[in-house]
Protein backbone atom coordinates (compact mmCIF):
# COMPACT_ATOMS: atom_id res chain seq x y z
CA UNK A 1 0.00 0.00 0.00
CA UNK A 2 1.39 3.69 -0.39
CA UNK A 3 2.75 5.31 2.37
CA UNK A 4 -0.37 7.59 3.83
CA UNK A 5 0.00 11.76 4.38
CA UNK A 6 1.45 11.20 7.76
CA UNK A 7 4.09 8.42 6.78
CA UNK A 8 5.23 11.58 4.36
CA UNK A 9 5.29 14.08 6.98
CA UNK A 10 7.17 11.70 9.35
CA UNK A 11 11.00 13.20 10.33
CA UNK A 12 14.07 11.36 8.15
CA UNK A 13 15.25 8.49 9.85
CA UNK A 14 18.69 10.10 8.71
CA UNK A 15 19.33 12.27 12.18
CA UNK A 16 22.99 12.62 10.95
CA UNK A 17 24.99 12.16 7.76
CA UNK A 18 28.50 10.39 8.51
CA UNK A 19 31.15 13.86 8.37
CA UNK A 20 32.11 14.13 4.93
CA UNK A 21 35.71 14.92 3.25
CA UNK A 22 37.29 13.89 6.16
CA UNK A 23 39.59 11.44 4.36
CA UNK A 24 41.86 11.24 1.20
CA UNK A 25 43.30 7.79 -0.02
CA UNK A 26 46.54 7.63 2.45
CA UNK A 27 43.45 7.41 5.59
CA UNK A 28 41.42 5.26 3.64
CA UNK A 29 44.38 2.67 3.08
CA UNK A 30 45.21 3.23 6.51
CA UNK A 31 42.26 1.90 7.77
CA UNK A 32 41.85 -1.12 5.14
CA UNK A 33 45.81 -1.94 5.24
CA UNK A 34 45.30 -2.06 9.24
CA UNK A 35 42.19 -4.41 9.43
CA UNK A 36 44.36 -6.40 7.37
CA UNK A 37 46.92 -6.69 9.94
CA UNK A 38 50.27 -6.91 8.46
CA UNK A 39 52.77 -8.12 11.09
CA UNK A 40 49.59 -10.49 12.73
CA UNK A 41 49.06 -12.13 9.21
CA UNK A 42 53.15 -12.42 8.60
CA UNK A 43 53.65 -13.95 12.24
CA UNK A 44 50.30 -16.11 12.67
CA UNK A 45 48.71 -16.92 9.56
CA UNK A 46 51.84 -17.50 7.12
CA UNK A 47 53.08 -19.88 9.68
CA UNK A 48 49.86 -21.45 10.49
CA UNK A 49 49.69 -21.87 6.68
CA UNK A 50 52.87 -23.51 6.16
CA UNK A 51 52.37 -25.89 9.53
CA UNK A 52 48.78 -26.87 8.74
CA UNK A 53 49.25 -27.66 4.97
CA UNK A 54 52.59 -28.13 4.33
CA UNK A 55 52.93 -26.43 1.09
CA UNK A 56 55.89 -24.52 -0.06
CA UNK A 57 54.19 -22.43 -3.07
CA UNK A 58 51.86 -20.18 -0.08
CA UNK A 59 53.82 -16.85 -1.47
CA UNK A 60 52.36 -17.84 -4.91
CA UNK A 61 48.88 -18.49 -3.33
CA UNK A 62 49.13 -14.72 -2.00
CA UNK A 63 49.42 -13.50 -5.28
CA UNK A 64 47.20 -15.93 -6.62
CA UNK A 65 44.69 -14.73 -4.32
CA UNK A 66 45.61 -11.13 -5.11
CA UNK A 67 44.63 -11.66 -8.80
CA UNK A 68 41.40 -13.06 -8.28
CA UNK A 69 40.67 -10.08 -5.85
CA UNK A 70 41.88 -7.19 -8.38
CA UNK A 71 38.90 -8.98 -10.71
CA UNK A 72 36.76 -8.86 -7.91
CA UNK A 73 37.42 -4.91 -7.34
CA UNK A 74 37.00 -4.23 -11.29
CA UNK A 75 33.33 -4.47 -10.84
CA UNK A 76 33.21 -3.58 -6.79
CA UNK A 77 34.70 -0.24 -7.53
CA UNK A 78 32.38 0.25 -10.98
CA UNK A 79 29.21 -0.14 -8.37
CA UNK A 80 31.29 2.35 -5.79
CA UNK A 81 30.65 5.51 -8.66
CA UNK A 82 27.32 4.52 -8.77
CA UNK A 83 26.53 3.69 -5.27
CA UNK A 84 28.14 5.54 -2.30
CA UNK A 85 26.81 3.87 1.05
CA UNK A 86 28.43 2.78 4.13
CA UNK A 87 26.91 -0.13 4.09
CA UNK A 88 28.74 -1.58 0.87
CA UNK A 89 28.15 -5.24 0.66
CA UNK A 90 24.13 -4.72 2.11
CA UNK A 91 24.11 -1.74 -0.46
CA UNK A 92 25.61 -3.46 -3.48
CA UNK A 93 23.69 -6.55 -2.68
CA UNK A 94 20.40 -4.49 -2.28
CA UNK A 95 20.86 -2.40 -5.44
CA UNK A 96 22.07 -5.76 -7.46
CA UNK A 97 19.62 -8.84 -5.86
CA UNK A 98 17.19 -7.17 -4.10
CA UNK A 99 15.80 -5.65 -0.86
CA UNK A 100 15.25 -8.58 0.93
CA UNK A 101 18.93 -10.58 -0.27
CA UNK A 102 20.52 -6.88 0.79
CA UNK A 103 18.93 -7.56 4.60
CA UNK A 104 19.84 -10.99 4.19
CA UNK A 105 23.85 -9.21 3.49
CA UNK A 106 23.60 -7.13 6.03
CA UNK A 107 22.69 -9.19 8.66
CA UNK A 108 25.39 -12.09 7.48
CA UNK A 109 28.05 -8.76 7.33
CA UNK A 110 27.01 -7.78 10.96
CA UNK A 111 27.82 -11.03 12.56
CA UNK A 112 31.04 -11.69 10.50
CA UNK A 113 32.69 -8.46 11.15
CA UNK A 114 31.70 -8.40 14.67
CA UNK A 115 33.27 -11.75 14.90
CA UNK A 116 36.59 -10.44 13.68
CA UNK A 117 36.50 -7.64 15.89
CA UNK A 118 35.78 -9.75 19.25
CA UNK A 119 37.75 -12.37 18.27
CA UNK A 120 41.05 -9.66 17.85
CA UNK A 121 40.70 -9.56 21.74
CA UNK A 122 41.45 -12.91 22.30
CA UNK A 123 44.78 -12.04 20.85
CA UNK A 124 46.17 -9.41 22.07
CA UNK A 125 46.56 -10.72 25.52
CA UNK A 126 48.92 -13.47 23.66
CA UNK A 127 50.77 -10.84 21.93
CA UNK A 128 51.44 -8.72 24.73
CA UNK A 129 52.74 -11.11 26.75
CA UNK A 130 56.42 -11.54 25.71
CA UNK A 131 56.17 -7.49 25.70
CA UNK A 132 55.62 -7.27 29.33
CA UNK A 133 57.45 -10.12 30.27
CA UNK A 134 60.72 -8.67 28.79
CA UNK A 135 59.79 -5.29 29.69
CA UNK A 136 58.69 -5.41 32.87
CA UNK A 137 59.11 -9.39 34.21
CA UNK A 138 55.63 -9.61 34.57
CA UNK A 139 52.39 -11.33 31.91
CA UNK A 140 49.43 -9.94 33.28
CA UNK A 141 45.95 -11.94 32.86
CA UNK A 142 45.14 -11.47 28.77
CA UNK A 143 41.28 -9.98 30.18
CA UNK A 144 43.37 -7.00 32.06
CA UNK A 145 45.07 -6.20 28.79
CA UNK A 146 42.15 -7.05 26.92
CA UNK A 147 40.25 -4.59 28.93
CA UNK A 148 42.91 -1.86 28.71
CA UNK A 149 42.98 -2.26 24.67
CA UNK A 150 38.90 -2.55 24.87
CA UNK A 151 39.43 1.22 26.33
CA UNK A 152 41.30 2.73 24.02
CA UNK A 153 39.32 1.36 20.83
CA UNK A 154 36.10 2.47 22.68
CA UNK A 155 37.12 5.72 22.65
CA UNK A 156 38.96 6.23 19.64
CA UNK A 157 35.36 5.26 18.07
CA UNK A 158 33.79 8.31 19.11
CA UNK A 159 36.28 10.86 17.51
CA UNK A 160 36.36 12.23 14.47
CA UNK A 161 37.01 9.57 11.75
CA UNK A 162 40.36 11.38 10.47
CA UNK A 163 41.92 11.18 14.25
CA UNK A 164 41.49 7.29 13.95
CA UNK A 165 42.81 7.70 10.49
CA UNK A 166 46.28 8.84 12.21
CA UNK A 167 46.58 6.55 15.03
CA UNK A 168 46.63 3.84 12.60
CA UNK A 169 48.91 5.61 10.19
CA UNK A 170 51.64 5.89 12.88
CA UNK A 171 50.78 2.52 13.86
CA UNK A 172 50.75 0.70 10.54
CA UNK A 173 54.06 2.41 9.48
CA UNK A 174 56.22 1.29 12.41
CA UNK A 175 54.35 -2.33 11.75
CA UNK A 176 55.62 -2.38 7.80
CA UNK A 177 59.02 -1.35 8.74
CA UNK A 178 59.80 -3.37 11.08
CA UNK A 179 58.64 -6.69 8.55
CA UNK A 180 60.77 -5.10 5.76
CA UNK A 181 63.58 -5.22 8.41
CA UNK A 182 62.64 -9.23 9.38
CA UNK A 183 63.12 -9.23 5.36
CA UNK A 184 66.04 -8.60 5.16
CA UNK A 185 67.99 -10.15 7.74
CA UNK A 186 66.00 -13.06 6.42
CA UNK A 187 67.20 -12.41 2.74
CA UNK A 188 71.06 -11.65 4.25
CA UNK A 189 71.56 -14.81 6.08
CA UNK A 190 70.17 -17.71 3.64
CA UNK A 191 69.79 -21.44 5.00
CA UNK A 192 72.47 -23.39 2.88
CA UNK A 193 73.70 -19.50 2.12
CA UNK A 194 72.06 -19.60 -1.36
CA UNK A 195 68.87 -17.90 -1.82
CA UNK A 196 66.20 -20.24 -3.24
CA UNK A 197 63.18 -19.33 -5.24
CA UNK A 198 61.75 -22.77 -4.65
CA UNK A 199 58.51 -21.69 -3.07
CA UNK A 200 57.63 -19.04 -6.09
CA UNK A 201 57.18 -22.12 -8.15
CA UNK A 202 53.58 -23.12 -9.81
CA UNK A 203 55.35 -26.81 -8.44
CA UNK A 204 55.29 -26.17 -5.36
CA UNK A 205 51.73 -24.76 -4.93
CA UNK A 206 49.49 -27.60 -7.30
CA UNK A 207 49.59 -29.98 -4.62
CA UNK A 208 47.11 -31.38 -2.76
CA UNK A 209 46.81 -28.93 -0.21
CA UNK A 210 46.49 -26.29 -2.76
CA UNK A 211 42.71 -25.71 -1.60
CA UNK A 212 43.93 -25.23 2.14
CA UNK A 213 46.52 -22.79 1.07
CA UNK A 214 44.31 -20.62 -1.34
CA UNK A 215 42.17 -20.17 1.86
CA UNK A 216 44.64 -19.42 4.58
CA UNK A 217 46.06 -17.25 1.36
CA UNK A 218 42.26 -15.42 1.72
CA UNK A 219 41.99 -14.81 4.96
CA UNK A 220 45.09 -12.45 5.22
CA UNK A 221 43.06 -10.20 2.68
CA UNK A 222 40.29 -9.81 4.71
CA UNK A 223 39.55 -6.03 5.23
CA UNK A 224 40.76 -5.14 1.97
CA UNK A 225 37.08 -4.83 0.92
CA UNK A 226 36.43 -1.61 3.81
CA UNK A 227 37.50 1.31 1.24
CA UNK A 228 34.45 1.34 -0.19
CA UNK A 229 32.72 1.33 3.69
CA UNK A 230 34.58 4.87 4.34
CA UNK A 231 33.31 6.18 0.98
CA UNK A 232 30.33 8.54 2.45
CA UNK A 233 33.59 10.54 4.79
CA UNK A 234 36.15 10.24 1.50
CA UNK A 235 37.08 13.86 -0.08
CA UNK A 236 36.80 12.36 -3.14
CA UNK A 237 34.90 8.93 -3.26
CA UNK A 238 34.76 7.89 -6.55
CA UNK A 239 38.84 8.59 -7.03
CA UNK A 240 39.59 7.48 -3.58
CA UNK A 241 37.71 4.62 -3.31
CA UNK A 242 39.22 2.85 -6.31
CA UNK A 243 42.71 4.29 -5.66
CA UNK A 244 42.76 2.64 -2.27
CA UNK A 245 41.35 -0.67 -3.28
CA UNK A 246 43.65 -1.11 -5.61
CA UNK A 247 46.60 0.33 -3.98
CA UNK A 248 45.60 -1.96 -0.57
CA UNK A 249 45.62 -5.42 -2.51
CA UNK A 250 48.99 -4.23 -3.92
CA UNK A 251 50.71 -3.86 -1.03
CA UNK A 252 48.99 -6.37 1.00
CA UNK A 253 50.00 -9.36 -1.56
CA UNK A 254 53.67 -7.48 -2.01
CA UNK A 255 54.12 -7.51 2.28
CA UNK A 256 52.75 -10.92 2.35
CA UNK A 257 54.13 -12.70 -0.43
CA UNK A 258 57.63 -11.70 0.45
CA UNK A 259 57.70 -12.51 3.68
CA UNK A 260 56.25 -15.52 3.64
CA UNK A 261 58.97 -15.93 0.81
CA UNK A 262 61.69 -14.78 2.83
CA UNK A 263 60.61 -17.56 6.03
CA UNK A 264 61.42 -20.28 3.01
CA UNK A 265 64.38 -18.48 2.00
CA UNK A 266 66.18 -18.05 6.00
CA UNK A 267 64.84 -22.35 6.86
CA UNK A 268 65.50 -23.95 3.81
CA UNK A 269 61.96 -24.60 1.73
CA UNK A 270 62.67 -28.35 2.85
CA UNK A 271 61.89 -27.03 6.40
CA UNK A 272 59.47 -24.52 6.62
CA UNK A 273 56.67 -26.65 7.84
CA UNK A 274 58.36 -28.27 10.09
CA UNK A 275 60.34 -25.32 11.83
CA UNK A 276 56.35 -23.68 11.28
CA UNK A 277 54.83 -26.68 13.52
CA UNK A 278 57.54 -26.73 16.02
CA UNK A 279 57.62 -22.71 16.77
CA UNK A 280 54.46 -21.15 15.46
CA UNK A 281 53.89 -17.54 15.86
CA UNK A 282 57.65 -17.48 17.41
CA UNK A 283 59.13 -18.52 13.90
CA UNK A 284 59.58 -15.13 12.63
CA UNK A 285 60.67 -13.22 15.55
CA UNK A 286 62.87 -16.49 16.36
CA UNK A 287 65.00 -16.40 13.02
CA UNK A 288 65.11 -12.24 13.53
CA UNK A 289 67.02 -12.93 16.91
CA UNK A 290 68.99 -15.29 15.54
CA UNK A 291 69.94 -12.87 12.64
CA UNK A 292 69.20 -9.21 14.12
CA UNK A 293 69.73 -9.74 17.43
CA UNK A 294 67.46 -8.97 21.05
CA UNK A 295 66.52 -5.48 20.43
CA UNK A 296 65.40 -5.74 16.68
CA UNK A 297 62.81 -8.98 18.29
CA UNK A 298 61.28 -6.52 20.93
CA UNK A 299 60.84 -4.21 18.95
CA UNK A 300 58.88 -6.77 16.74
CA UNK A 301 56.80 -7.96 19.50
CA UNK A 302 55.67 -4.93 20.41
CA UNK A 303 54.77 -3.99 17.18
CA UNK A 304 53.02 -7.60 16.61
CA UNK A 305 50.89 -5.82 19.78
CA UNK A 306 50.20 -2.75 18.13
CA UNK A 307 49.03 -4.35 15.13
CA UNK A 308 46.71 -6.64 16.46
CA UNK A 309 45.38 -2.75 18.31
CA UNK A 310 45.16 -1.40 14.86
CA UNK A 311 42.85 -3.82 13.59
CA UNK A 312 40.95 -3.99 16.33
CA UNK A 313 40.59 -0.08 15.87
CA UNK A 314 39.98 -0.55 12.07
CA UNK A 315 37.27 -3.40 12.64
CA UNK A 316 35.43 -1.24 15.32
CA UNK A 317 35.39 1.45 12.90
CA UNK A 318 34.21 -0.44 10.06
CA UNK A 319 31.46 -2.32 12.20
CA UNK A 320 30.06 0.39 13.34
CA UNK A 321 29.66 1.83 10.15
CA UNK A 322 27.61 -1.20 8.74
CA UNK A 323 25.09 -0.72 12.16
CA UNK A 324 24.77 2.77 10.90
CA UNK A 325 23.96 2.00 7.64
CA UNK A 326 21.21 -0.27 8.75
CA UNK A 327 20.22 2.67 11.88
CA UNK A 328 19.85 4.87 9.10
CA UNK A 329 17.82 3.05 7.00
CA UNK A 330 15.54 1.26 10.27
CA UNK A 331 16.16 -2.00 8.85
CA UNK A 332 17.93 -1.93 12.69
CA UNK A 333 16.31 0.10 15.30
CA UNK A 334 16.82 4.01 14.22
CA UNK A 335 19.19 4.59 16.90
CA UNK A 336 21.92 2.81 14.97
CA UNK A 337 21.34 5.65 12.47
CA UNK A 338 22.65 8.64 14.58
CA UNK A 339 26.35 10.40 14.60
CA UNK A 340 27.40 12.45 16.91
CA UNK A 341 26.86 16.08 16.42
CA UNK A 342 30.73 16.91 17.42
CA UNK A 343 32.73 14.51 15.36
CA UNK A 344 30.42 12.97 13.10
CA UNK A 345 31.00 9.93 13.85
CA UNK A 346 28.15 7.08 14.11
CA UNK A 347 27.91 7.23 18.02
CA UNK A 348 25.40 4.75 19.08
CA UNK A 349 26.24 2.22 16.92
CA UNK A 350 30.12 2.71 17.79
CA UNK A 351 28.43 2.32 21.65
CA UNK A 352 26.78 -1.11 21.06
CA UNK A 353 29.78 -2.79 19.59
CA UNK A 354 32.01 -1.46 22.50
CA UNK A 355 29.61 -2.78 24.50
CA UNK A 356 29.43 -6.23 22.43
CA UNK A 357 33.00 -6.64 22.86
CA UNK A 358 33.07 -5.99 26.91
CA UNK A 359 30.53 -8.47 27.25
CA UNK A 360 32.66 -11.19 25.24
CA UNK A 361 36.09 -10.69 27.03
CA UNK A 362 33.91 -10.61 30.58
CA UNK A 363 32.41 -13.83 29.52
CA UNK A 364 35.60 -15.63 28.80
CA UNK A 365 37.19 -14.41 31.68
CA UNK A 366 34.69 -15.57 33.89
CA UNK A 367 34.34 -19.18 32.11
CA UNK A 368 38.63 -19.42 31.84
CA UNK A 369 37.75 -20.25 27.94
CA UNK A 370 40.55 -20.02 25.90
CA UNK A 371 41.33 -16.38 24.45
CA UNK A 372 43.44 -17.86 21.60
CA UNK A 373 42.08 -20.41 20.30
CA UNK A 374 38.44 -20.61 21.48
CA UNK A 375 38.11 -16.88 20.65
CA UNK A 376 40.74 -14.97 18.20
CA UNK A 377 41.24 -18.62 15.80
CA UNK A 378 38.02 -19.78 16.02
CA UNK A 379 35.94 -16.36 15.46
CA UNK A 380 38.88 -15.20 13.21
CA UNK A 381 38.15 -18.15 10.96
CA UNK A 382 34.63 -17.98 11.39
CA UNK A 383 34.75 -14.14 10.50
CA UNK A 384 36.92 -14.38 7.67
CA UNK A 385 34.43 -17.07 6.09
CA UNK A 386 31.80 -14.91 6.46
CA UNK A 387 33.41 -12.15 4.59
CA UNK A 388 34.57 -14.01 1.71
CA UNK A 389 30.52 -15.54 0.94
CA UNK A 390 29.81 -11.60 1.06
CA UNK A 391 32.53 -11.33 -1.39
CA UNK A 392 30.90 -13.99 -3.68
CA UNK A 393 27.71 -12.42 -3.32
CA UNK A 394 28.77 -8.68 -4.16
CA UNK A 395 30.36 -10.33 -7.67
CA UNK A 396 26.95 -11.84 -8.39
CA UNK A 397 24.77 -8.80 -7.57
CA UNK A 398 27.06 -6.06 -9.65
CA UNK A 399 26.70 -8.61 -12.69
CA UNK A 400 23.07 -8.42 -11.88
CA UNK A 401 22.78 -4.54 -11.29
CA UNK A 402 24.44 -4.18 -14.69
CA UNK A 403 22.68 -6.24 -16.62
CA UNK A 404 19.06 -4.49 -15.49
CA UNK A 405 20.32 -0.59 -15.83
CA UNK A 406 22.04 0.95 -18.62
CA UNK A 407 25.70 1.88 -17.50
CA UNK A 408 28.67 3.57 -19.59
CA UNK A 409 30.81 0.84 -18.04
CA UNK A 410 31.99 -1.39 -20.68
CA UNK A 411 31.96 -5.07 -21.01
CA UNK A 412 35.02 -5.74 -19.14
CA UNK A 413 33.95 -4.10 -15.79
CA UNK A 414 30.38 -5.49 -15.56
CA UNK A 415 30.61 -8.84 -17.01
CA UNK A 416 33.65 -10.04 -17.56
CA UNK A 417 35.79 -9.52 -14.70
CA UNK A 418 32.89 -9.84 -11.74
CA UNK A 419 32.10 -13.04 -13.69
CA UNK A 420 35.64 -14.69 -13.51
CA UNK A 421 35.86 -13.45 -9.69
CA UNK A 422 32.64 -14.72 -9.16
CA UNK A 423 33.71 -18.32 -10.36
CA UNK A 424 36.90 -18.13 -8.47
CA UNK A 425 35.54 -17.07 -5.22
CA UNK A 426 32.66 -20.22 -5.02
CA UNK A 427 35.55 -22.67 -6.08
CA UNK A 428 36.98 -21.04 -3.03
CA UNK A 429 34.21 -21.12 -0.72
CA UNK A 430 33.77 -24.89 -1.73
CA UNK A 431 36.97 -25.78 -0.76
CA UNK A 432 37.00 -24.05 2.55
CA UNK A 433 33.54 -26.13 3.34
CA UNK A 434 35.46 -29.24 2.71
CA UNK A 435 38.40 -28.23 4.69
CA UNK A 436 36.53 -26.88 7.59
CA UNK A 437 37.81 -28.85 10.23
CA UNK A 438 40.91 -28.41 9.25
CA UNK A 439 40.80 -24.58 9.19
CA UNK A 440 39.16 -25.04 13.06
CA UNK A 441 41.50 -27.14 14.00
CA UNK A 442 39.05 -30.29 15.20
CA UNK A 443 37.98 -33.23 14.66
CA UNK A 444 35.87 -33.85 11.62
CA UNK A 445 32.79 -35.04 13.16
CA UNK A 446 32.95 -31.98 15.48
CA UNK A 447 29.67 -29.65 15.86
CA UNK A 448 32.05 -26.67 15.00
CA UNK A 449 32.72 -28.41 11.26
CA UNK A 450 29.14 -27.67 10.20
CA UNK A 451 28.01 -25.13 13.15
CA UNK A 452 30.82 -22.11 11.95
CA UNK A 453 30.04 -21.86 8.64
CA UNK A 454 25.61 -22.76 8.97
CA UNK A 455 25.95 -19.21 11.34
CA UNK A 456 25.67 -17.46 7.79
CA UNK A 457 22.97 -19.08 5.58
CA UNK A 458 21.13 -19.21 8.67
CA UNK A 459 21.66 -15.59 9.41
CA UNK A 460 21.13 -14.22 6.29
CA UNK A 461 17.55 -16.44 5.62
CA UNK A 462 16.24 -14.38 8.98
CA UNK A 463 17.42 -11.43 7.14
CA UNK A 464 15.84 -11.97 3.95
CA UNK A 465 12.68 -12.58 6.10
CA UNK A 466 13.00 -9.77 7.57
CA UNK A 467 13.15 -8.00 4.83
CA UNK A 468 10.08 -9.46 3.31
CA UNK A 469 8.40 -9.08 6.91
CA UNK A 470 9.57 -4.64 6.34
CA UNK A 471 8.08 -5.03 2.47
CA UNK A 472 4.62 -5.62 4.12
CA UNK A 473 4.14 -4.24 7.23
CA UNK A 474 6.70 -0.90 6.53
CA UNK A 475 6.64 -0.41 3.45
CA UNK A 476 8.07 3.21 4.02
CA UNK A 477 10.92 1.76 5.72
CA UNK A 478 11.49 -0.66 2.83
CA UNK A 479 11.52 1.36 -0.02
CA UNK A 480 14.76 2.74 1.91
CA UNK A 481 16.51 -0.18 2.07
CA UNK A 482 20.18 0.26 0.48
CA UNK A 483 19.88 3.69 -0.52
CA UNK A 484 22.34 5.34 2.05
CA UNK A 485 22.37 9.34 2.92
CA UNK A 486 19.63 9.35 -0.10
CA UNK A 487 17.19 7.35 2.03
CA UNK A 488 14.96 10.39 2.55
CA UNK A 489 14.49 10.93 -0.93
CA UNK A 490 12.44 7.53 -0.95
CA UNK A 491 9.77 9.00 1.34
CA UNK A 492 8.37 10.43 -1.47
CA UNK A 493 7.88 7.89 -3.51
CA UNK A 494 4.94 5.02 -3.40
CA UNK A 495 6.33 1.77 -1.54
CA UNK A 496 6.85 -0.85 -4.30
CA UNK A 497 7.76 1.33 -6.88
CA UNK A 498 11.56 1.24 -8.22
CA UNK A 499 13.50 4.32 -7.54
CA UNK A 500 13.99 5.46 -11.52
CA UNK A 501 17.59 6.88 -11.81
CA UNK A 502 19.72 3.48 -12.44
CA UNK A 503 22.25 3.46 -9.93
CA UNK A 504 20.43 5.24 -7.65
CA UNK A 505 17.73 2.89 -5.79
CA UNK A 506 18.18 -0.53 -4.55
CA UNK A 507 16.16 -3.16 -6.92
CA UNK A 508 12.94 -4.91 -5.71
Amino acid sequence: MPPTTATLQRPSNVSDALARGRLGVPSVIFFVLSAAAPLTVVAGVVTTGYAVTGVTGIPLAFLVVAAVLALFSVGYVAMARRVENAGAFYAYVSHGLGRPAGVGAAWAALVAYNALQVGLYGAIGAASAPVFGTLFGVEPHWALVALAAWAVVAALGLLRVDVNGLVLAVLLIAEILVIVVFDLGQLGNPAGGAVSLDALTPANLLVPGLGAALVLATTGFVGFESAVVFSEESKDPKRTVPLATYLSIAIIAGVYALSSWTMTVATGPENIAQQAGEQSVGLIFNLAGTHLGGTVVTIGQALFMTSVLAAMISFHNTTARYAFALGRERVLPAAFGRTSPRTGSPRVASLAQSLLGLVVILLYALNGWDPVLQLFYWAGTGGGFGVLLLIAATSIAVIAFFTRHASTENLWRRLVAPGLAAVALVAIIVVAVDNFAILLGVAPDSPLRWGVPAVYPVTALLGVLWGLVLRRARPDVYARIGLGAASTAATLKTATAEPAPAGTGASR
